[in-house]
This record gives structure tokens, sequence and C-alpha cells, in this order.
């Protein structure tokens, strides 16, 4: 039994620089779909619809992109709200851009990136946003994270991640293996669920981080989110 007093410290498969291309694109496809069965959006289009109103316009980063899902669904949201979004993704891994690109529709205007958020913070973002990639980064490597959005995002920024639970641990597998996800989506997901945080472990990341008034709550389900309303 894992023990979740903790984070557990652990790399995941999808982090393999050596993972095949195409074994790449399959999970990041499958991750798509884990995120729509686990309601991924909904805290991140919530912290949105409390920061933006109808008619304003919106410069959005979004770090960690994956398969771009969640922009694709910020772009859906902001068209039925009337919200001039300028939607763009930032991602580590050169892989996730292909994949991203291949789902989107040109007509939505995402525009996919590959490097360093840091080398991105003269572009006056209005909103900087991540899902599920908190848990992936060391301490020192959130501290960092944490003050690039503090400093950058001028009307507010949102962690959207997961809640280290038993019962997200006991349930998902069984999810994962009822809905056929690829094999590494599978073990993975458990893994992640086992590095990621719970509410207080956040408070000395932001302590260090010299954020004050941000927000640390739960969503459902087993969703942990951290959000700076300005």
């Amino acid at each position: 039994m894992i023990d979740l007093s903790h984070p557990v410290i652990a790399q995941e498969q999808m982090d393999a620089p050596d993972l095949a291309p195409d074994t790449f694109a399959a999970v990041l496809r499958d991750l798509a779909r884990v995120n729509w069965w686990t309601m991924a959006a909904r805290p991140t289009i919530g912290f949105l619809e409390r920061i933006a109103s109808p008619g304003e316009k919106l410069r959005i980063l979004d770090v960690g992109y994956g398969a771009g899902d969640m922009l694709r669904r910020i772009a859906q949201w902001s068209s039925r709200r009337g919200i001039a979004a300028e939607l763009t993704g930032i991602d580590l891994n050169p892989r996730s851009a292909i994949v991203a690109r291949a789902a989107t529709t040109p007509a939505l205007g995402i525009e996919y990136l590959t490097g360093d958020y840091a080398d991105l913070k003269d572009r006056g973002w209005d909103v900087i946003l991540s899902s599920l990639v908190a848990h992936h980064m060391t301490g020192a490597e959130l501290v960092r994270f944490l003050r690039f959005m503090d400093s950058t995002a001028q009307r507010g920024w949102l962690v959207n991640d997961l809640l280290r639970h038993r019962a997200a641990l006991l349930g998902y597998p069984l999810l994962a293996r009822l809905m056929r996800w690829h094999s590494i989506v599978r073990q993975d997901g458990t893994l992640s669920i086992a590095r990621s945080y719970q509410p207080a472990e956040w408070l000395p990341f932001l302590d260090e981080a010299n954020i004050s008034g941000a927000r640390v709550f739960r969503a459902f389900p087993f969703r942990l989110c951290v959000e700076q309303c300005r």
C-alpha cells in the first residue's frame, strides 16, 4: 500500500525522454480523455468565470498544455461568453505541440509553443494557468513557477492539480481499466495522485514564493487548486 502521508517522489513513464513518439502521442490522447471524464476543466472555467466579463479581452497562457484539451475548452467557453481570448500554450516537450496541433481546429487560433515558460514573461499576460503540472515539479521548481505567475499575470493565475487522497488512489485504476486507457496512463495516473499535494502542503511553497492572498481549495472530483485573483 502506498504511503500517502507525504507526496511520493518518483518519475512517471510519460516523462521519459526516450518514450517512443507514437506511444507519447497515444498517452496524451488518452490523458485528454481522462481529463474529460474527470471534469478537469471545471475549476479552470470556474476561475475564468470569476475574473472575466463578456466583452473583455484576455491574454491567457497555459503552461504544460499536453494535448491542448484545456485550451480548446477555454476557446469554446470564451466564444460562448463573448470574451476575446488570445490563447497561448507553452510545453517543454516538443512532441506535445505535434499532438495538440493535430487535435485543434486552426480557426480556434490557439498558439502552441515549445520551451520554458520564463522566456514568455514579457508578453503581457492577463491570466496564467496550469493543469496537472504542479505534481511534476520539484519544490524548487514549483516555487519558481509561483513567483513567475504572481509577478507576471495581471488579472490572476490558477494551478489546477490533483488532490492526494486514498479514495482517488483506489478509484482511478478501476476507472482506467473500465475505459481501457493506455497502460502508461493507468500506471502514471495512479502515481500522479500519489505525487500530488494536500492543502496544507501548499502553504510553505506560497510562503517561500512570498505570495499572500492566494486561495487553496478543493474541487470535485479530487482536485486541489491554488488561485490568485486581482
